[in-house]
């Protein structure tokens, strides 16, 4: 995933959320792919079995492929490659990471989480992820992304040149923490998923307050 020249801002990744019921978690994420500019949906796997995730993912993968955006699949490389997903999200320690990426970055996207501090980041950095991301799947409980994200993420973002995604909280206005960070991507997920929640506009929203607030990336980032 790169910030694409067009929008040369902050972009939204959308983080699926657990729902049980196939159908209502299909229309929410179709919802969501209509309201403007996704970079990529990552799917979390959320403790499930390989029968139950590899179903979700069926569904949800052609839903976002349609409309351009990149799929990521949460740790299992045989879900991923069945579903024809475009990447691994890997939550874990370096050595898998490194491993994951020596046997499949030749045909997919490898992105990398988990990181709690620094050190964690650089040591998952030198086995060079296609990204890395600043948060945890579900922890979206709040209006305000989490201070260490922000923090995490804009440190990365200054000095390290692949790019990051950050965790947005759980209001579409937190959106603009992060891209104050220069974080290349937002994460959302609560804000766009939660009960009562319009996917589609909440989608439309974020983008239009990245629109006009967003710092623009210099040219080559």
């Amino acid at each position: 995933m790169t910030a694409t020249e067009e929008l040369n801002r902050c972009r939204i990744v959308l983080i699926a959320p657990r729902i049980d019921d196939p159908a209502k978690l299909k229309s929410l994420v179709a919802a969501a792919t209509e309201g403007g500019d996704v970079a990529s949906l990552i799917l979390p796997a959320y403790g499930d079995g390989e029968a139950v995730f590899q179903r979700r993912a069926e569904a949800l993968v052609p839903i976002a492929q349609a409309h351009g955006i990149a799929v990521m699949i949460e740790g299992d490389t045989r879900v991923a490659g069945r579903v024809g997903a475009d990447g691994i999200h890997f939550e874990g320690r370096k050595d898998g990471l490194a491993e994951l990426i020596e046997k499949f970055q030749d045909r997919m996207m490898i992105g990398a989480g988990g990181a709690k501090s620094r050190d964690d980041a650089l040591e998952l950095g030198e086995a060079r992820p296609d990204y890395m991301f600043f948060g945890r799947f579900g922890y979206d409980n709040t209006p305000a992304p989490h201070p260490r994200n922000l923090s995490l993420g804009g440190w990365w973002a200054e000095m390290i040149e692949l790019p990051c995604i950050v965790m947005a909280g759980n209001e579409v206005a937190s959106v603009e923490a992060v891209a104050a960070t220069g974080a290349e991507f937002v994460a959302v997920s609560s804000a766009v998923f939660g009960e009562e929640a319009d996917p589609a506009g909440q989608v439309t929203a974020a983008n239009a307050l990245l629109d006009e607030r967003a710092p623009r990336f210099e040219a080559g980032k």
